[in-house]
């Protein structure tokens, strides 16, 4: 029985949440650097002692049947009482089912305004399976090798993870919108039709060279300088929660062992036997105050001016402001919804209502159209199953029913708010 680990934990000030978490030793606990003096390294793993209970920490690359080879061949060797893998319940249902998009339910991602987040999520599932077909290794191979090993040896095993839709929640609230399009655009420049010009080759050893202490710490710091807001979340709060999960599941325990990815291990070193209050590291953010002001105060401006222009002009100039505004919002979203591939029923839906979610907080253009197209489309159990192999290119993208609707939805948006601005800013040259 697999179960997710869940230790109590001590409160650390919020601010201090994505920084290392403080060093605890009123227990006797192994401070930071006495972790490090007592830690073994051996290539990407490493060796760590609390109390008792001695933890062995594995290092692999996702994609790498190496990887799999020493996670195995560890296990077998060591035969622990406990075995830790960097999995969540979703992530890990996800690779035993090898079903996570059969149950899709596409009105339910759209009415909850989650659009962005499953495309982000299909793109780093697409990167990954690529990565796997170029070296013929399932990705997360050598976590489900883990999970094996451990149940021929007796061992436990502890989810130790955070939930994935808590890291990606807490990665995209924490990046901007030019961010959050960039992170996308890098996404999808992976889709290729034709592999001979994929341009650099990914092989085994490639793979594997990741895995050394120098490489990583290249690649960390590259990541780090270039988008540090992604960092944060992804790695280094990741750090701190496995490491936490990781010493909590092996108390009373004499052998750990435990398999994450190579980027991990450096940061779990660091913040092994460290005071995390994991519950600031699973809440998701609220949107910023200001966005959630500006969000009511523009559309009360615009509505504040057509009042006062209404009362105070003739009906020709409250005209000429209504059409000023409603032309190029209805406009834009009806353009684009029609360039993303929308039906003629989803383009008039997209025309109609553009105007009115435009200056309303609460609507967004994209979930009534992304409905309508859903409604006339409506993909089937076949085509969500289809998902993880049509995203692999262009054309399957393009292709699939619910990609299609995702992009319909998101273009749409995207038309209405270009409009919007330009809408404001005839309206504000008229009053």
């Amino acid at each position: 029985m697999v179960s997710a680990t869940d230790p109590a934990t001590v409160g650390v000030p919020e601010a201090e949440a994505a920084a290392p978490a403080p060093v605890g030793d009123a227990d006797g606990a192994a401070t930071s650097a006495g972790a490090d003096a007592g830690a073994a390294e051996h290539g990407s793993s490493i060796v760590l002692d609390r109390g008792d209970t001695r933890y062995h920490v594995v290092g692999t690359a996702h994609v790498s049947q190496a990887s799999v080879d020493e996670v195995r061949a560890t296990i077998l060797r060591l035969r622990p009482e406990v075995v830790c893998v960097e999995l969540c319940q979703g992530r890990y249902d996800a690779l035993t089912e090898d079903r996570s998009f059969r149950n899709l339910d596409i009105f339910k991602v759209i009415r909850e305004g989650k659009t962005l987040y499953l495309l982000a999520h299909l793109g780093l599932a697409s990167y990954q399976r690529r990565m796997g077909a170029a070296l013929g290794v399932k990705p997360g191979a050598e976590l489900l090798a883990a999970v094996e090993a451990a149940r021929e040896v007796g061992a436990r095993v502890e989810l130790v993870d955070r939930d994935i839709h808590t890291t990606l929640k807490r990665t995209w609230a924490n990046i901007g919108l030019w961010k959050r399009s960039t992170l996308l655009a890098s996404l999808v420049v992976g889709w290729d039709d034709d592999d001979d010009k994929a341009g650099e080759v990914v092989t085994a050893e490639s793979i594997e060279k990741l895995k050394e202490q120098r490489a990583l710490s290249e690649m960390l710091a590259e990541l780090s300088k270039a988008m540090p807001e992604v960092k944060v979340p992804l790695i280094d709060e990741r750090d701190a929660y496995l490491a936490s999960g990781i010493e909590a599941a092996g108390q009373g325990a004499r052998n750990v062992v435990a398999v994450v990815g190579a980027a991990h291990v450096p940061g779990i070193r660091s913040t092994f036997g460290q005071v995390v209050d994991r519950a600031v590291l699973e809440r998701i953010p609220p949107p910023a105050w200001w966005w959630t002001a500006l969000k009511w105060l523009v559309p009360a401006l615009l509505v504040a001016a057509f009042i006062w222009g209404w009362r105070s002009s003739s009906s020709a100039s409250f005209a000429q402001m209504m059409l000023a505004w409603i032309v190029p919002t209805s406009a834009g979203a009806g353009v684009l919804t029609l360039l993303g591939g929308g039906r003629l029923l989803t383009v008039l839906a997209a025309i109609l209502v553009a105007p009115i979610a435009a200056i309303h907080p609460l609507l967004g253009t994209g979930m009534v159209v992304g409905v309508v197209e859903a409604y006339l489309r409506k993909p089937s159990v076949a085509d969500c199953e289809r998902l993880p192999d049509d995203i692999q290119t262009l054309r399957g993208f393009w292709r699939n029913p619910v990609t299609r609707i995702l992009l319909i939805a998101v273009l749409s948006g995207i038309g209405t708010a270009a409009g919007f601005w330009v809408g404001v800013g005839y309206v504000a040259s008229i009053v």
